[in-house]
Parts: C-alpha cells; sequence; structure tokens
C-alpha cells in the first residue's frame, strides 16, 4: 500500500460504521504482534517507547530517538502508522515533517507543555495550539488527532473542564485536525456528551473501567487507544518474572511465552 492509500484507508477509518481501535506499540515486536493480530492500524505510545529507552515521559527524550523507533515500526509494518510526538518537541511543524521522513502518516499533537502542575500553566494558550495545528495541516498530508489534557491533568475547576475541552477541541477540528483527543475520561456519560458536542471524530484512551468498545462505539466514539497500557501491563508481568526469579520460584510462568520460533518468524527470521 502506497503513502497516500495509507493516509486515504486511514483517515477512513475514522468515519466508518465501527470504531477504530488503535493499539499502541512501543517497538518493531509490539507492533508487529499487534498487526498479526489483525489490527488495521498501529500508533506508537509516546511514553511506552521513552520508557523502553530509559527517559521518563513528557518530552524527555530526544526527539530523534522517538522518531527512529517510529521509523523501525513504520518500516516494519504493512498497516498505517500514526506517530505520538507529544507537544512536538518545541517546533510542531518540523516535528510533523519529521514524522512524513519518519514514515508515519498521521501524529498526536498535545496542548500540555509539560512545565506546569495541574494548572493553567500547564497548556499552551489555546490560540497559540490552533496556529501550530493550522502549520501542521498546511505543511503536511498526515491525519493529525489533537489532543487536550484538560481532564487527563486535571486542570481547573471540575465543573469547567467538560465546557473548556469542548471549546478547544473544535477550535483544534477547524484549525485543521482530523481527529479530537480527550484522554482522562472514562465514565460514560462524559464520554457520550463529549461525542454528542465535538463537532468531528472522537478518540478516548482507554484504561481499566472505560466502557467496552461495543458501549464506546454506541455512544459514537470514532477512536479509542490505549496509550501506555499495553507495556506497562507487559512490564507488569515481567515483575512478575522478576520476583519468581529472585525468591528462586519455578519457570511455570513462561508456559504461555509466544513461542521462540513463531516469535522469530513473525519478524523475519527462519
Amino acid at each position: 500500500m502506497q503513502r497516500e492509500e495509507k493516509i486515504e484507508a486511514f483517515r477512513a477509518l475514522h468515519h466508518g460504521p465501527r470504531i477504530l481501535v488503535l493499539p499502541n506499540a512501543w517497538d518493531v515486536a509490539s507492533a508487529r504482534i499487534f498487526e498479526d493480530a489483525g489490527c488495521a492500524a498501529i500508533g506508537t505510545s509516546s511514553a511506552g517507547v521513552a520508557f523502553a529507552l530509559g527517559y521518563a515521559d513528557g518530552q524527555h527524550i530526544p526527539r530523534d530517538e522517538m522518531l527512529e523507533v517510529v521509523h523501525r515500526i513504520a518500516r516494519a509494518v504493512a498497516v498505517p502508522v500514526t506517530a505520538d510526538v507529544e507537544s512536538g518537541y518545541g517546533d510542531a511543524v518540523a516535528t510533523a515533517q519529521a514524522v512524513v521522513e519518519a514514515g508515519a502518516i498521521g501524529m498526536n499533537i498535545e496542548d500540555a507543555n509539560h512545565y506546569g502542575k495541574g494548572d493553567a500553566a500547564s497548556l499552551l494558550p489555546i490560540d497559540k495550539q490552533v496556529r501550530h495545528i493550522h502549520d501542521i495541516r498546511a505543511a503536511t498530508d498526515l491525519v493529525i488527532n489533537a489532543r487536550t489534557d484538560i481532564f487527563l491533568l486535571g486542570i481547573g475547576e471540575a465543573d469547567t473542564r467538560f465546557e473548556r475541552a469542548v471549546e478547544r477541541l473544535n477550535a483544534y477540528l477547524h484549525a485543521g485536525a482530523d481527529c479530537a483527543f480527550a484522554p482522562g475520561v472514562r465514565d460514560a456519560e462524559t464520554i457520550e456528551n463529549l461525542a454528542r458536542d465535538v463537532l468531528g471524530p472522537l478518540n478516548i484512551l482507554a484504561v481499566a473501567g472505560t466502557p467496552s468498545i461495543e458501549e464506546l462505539e454506541k455512544m459514537d466514539v470514532a477512536r479509542v487507544s490505549v496509550g501506555s497500557g499495553p507495556m506497562r501491563a507487559t512490564l507488569a508481568l515481567l515483575r512478575r518474572i522478576a520476583e519468581e526469579l529472585h525468591h528462586r520460584g519455578g519457570f511455570e510462568i513462561f508456559r504461555d511465552a509466544i513461542p521462540y520460533a513463531e516469535l522469530n518468524a513473525l519478524l523475519g527470521g527462519k
């Protein structure tokens, strides 16, 4: 599938009769497992990539290191890949152009500036973020998923967050974003109201306690992603393995491991 076909196919998945279930990979192996399971597209997890390379989340990883992983994933899979590039690493347009060069066909761009601590200073001014999205749209053909962190960071009085999030997301869509992302919500009423008031496809971040995929689809949510959840769940299993080894336990924990030959073949071996 050529780049233009991937972009068209990925954009169309946001408007189909079924919700787009977008898994988030952090390396080539996880991306290939998602693809092999039949996933129609793959997102990267900025936190997952950062953790795997030894960085804390929140734009601590250098842009080039993040995009090297995006490039490896995009090269390894046939399905469309969209890249999570946090707030753009200081130059959102240059980062978007680098995402194109890395082989991805979409990007997440968030409005957190990573300097605040859950207050108004934690978000870029709405007019500045609108300019970023407008400029990205003018400079690239990427499918843009524009995110607000009002709910995720708990910014402002709780009874004002919904209206402010909707205002930001609709402004981002008007500036050229293809999808609006509101992580940090999991109660059905708020999700349903967002799907009603956001004037474009809505992306929800799924965590424990989020309504099921079937329920989200009935609420008219267009896209559900899982962020660093799969990577952190994998590390939880690794922690159990570490504890078994440290306490001189048995090795039954490896019983469900993917067979060596199967994984080797999945990654191009014989």
